[in-house]
């Protein structure tokens, strides 16, 4: 793990003990730092790393795969060489957001930003009751508001009580003014990455015009044809199959690798751009995918596991037993959380 780190590193290396001695790096190799040291490296693109007693965390960094060890996940051992073990299976947890203002008035959304409707919170909020109990490292959201307070809402009803931040990479400016310099906060803290590439399928000319006025227009038949045909874009808009490229691009390049390192995703996102996932994740045909429907607030879950995305439908039943009986790693994880809350 250390030497996949140090192989950008450009700054020094300092070790604080009974004497302080800096050190600069000048290959990609560097002694064990024993127990009770706390190390501190400076990479090129300002993000810093700190291990103390073995624990080896994020403090701040300028990429988007900003998180920490778990200890949940990943209890610490006394040997401070070994890597952390990766889990044999993570968690992926997709939720179409709540209920919003423009759902409600029944108008094409699209990528408008308009929030959620009380409905919608609580829609978020049940969601978040339904995934508790389930392993949540780092969270994906679209750059609309909908998704963002969804994902934000959801994760108030988390039993581990992780705080979840946005990550904001916009500017250096930004990264600077967002810093977080308690490594202990850090470790209670949950980075959310909000990417234009999970928005909603941009509806072009349709945007804020009324679902029946438009059909009562142009044809009930013209509007389904643009609503539910996979490769045929309203005037001035996206197909399902334009959502489609961009949101699963940027799912093979930014959540799944997350996945593959062991962390457990959630991601909070909107109706075409979940299905456009889902179609990756189930291996759905053009055919198969524009029929399916996602539920807002309503959570679904796949478990990654030896590169394989497993569905496991969505955790509705009416007590915990019958969502966490999916797998042993769930059941061991929530065993783990009601050992460290009680």
């Amino acid at each position: 793990m250390a030497n996949a780190m140090l192989h950008q590193i450009v700054g020094t290396l300092q070790l604080l003990g009974n004497s302080r001695t800096n050190y600069e790096i000048r290959n990609n190799s560097v002694n064990l730092i024993p127990k009770g040291f706390k190390v501190e490296v400076e990479f090129s693109k300002r993000g810093i790393y700190s291990s103390r007693e073995g624990k080896l965390g994020v403090i701040r960094a300028s990429a988007s795969e900003t998180s920490v060890v778990d200890p949940v996940l990943a209890p610490s051992n006394n040997v401070t060489h070994e890597p952390r073990t990766k889990p044999n299976e993570t968690a992926l947890i997709l939720i179409r957001h709540g209920e919003s203002l423009w759902n409600e008035k029944n108008l094409f959304t699209g990528c408008v930003d308009v929030p959620l409707t009380k409905k919608g919170v609580e829609e978020a909020i049940e969601a978040g009751r339904r995934i508790s109990n389930i392993p949540v490292d780092m969270i994906f959201t679209s750059a609309l508001i909908r998704a963002q307070m969804t994902a934000m809402l959801a994760m108030t009803q988390h039993r581990r009580k992780k705080v979840p931040i946005i990550m904001h990479n916009e500017s250096e400016q930004a990264k600077a003014w967002s810093q977080i310099y308690s490594e202990e906060t850090i470790k209670q803290s949950i980075p959310v990455i909000a990417a234009w590439q999970l928005n909603e399928r941009m509806y072009g000319e349709l945007q804020g015009l009324n679902k029946q006025e438009t059909a009562d227009r142009f044809g009930k038949e013209k509007v389904h044809e643009w609503r539910r045909s996979y490769d045929i874009p309203p005037p001035d808009g996206e197909s399902l199959e334009m959502c489609a490229q961009r949101a699963v691009a940027y799912f093979k390049d930014n959540i799944e690798p997350q996945l593959q390192s062991g962390k457990s995703v959630m991601i909070a996102a909107h109706g075409n751009s979940l299905r456009s996932i889902i179609m990756y994740l189930d291996q759905l045909t053009s055919q198969e995918v524009i029929s399916l429907e996602l539920s807002t607030g309503i959570p679904m879950l796949y478990i990654f596991k030896e590169d394989n995305f497993i569905r496991r439908g969505s955790p509705v039943a009416p007590t915990e037993t019958g969502v966490y009986a999916y797998t042993r790693g769930l059941a061991q994880y929530r065993q783990k959380l009601d050992e460290m809350l009680h």
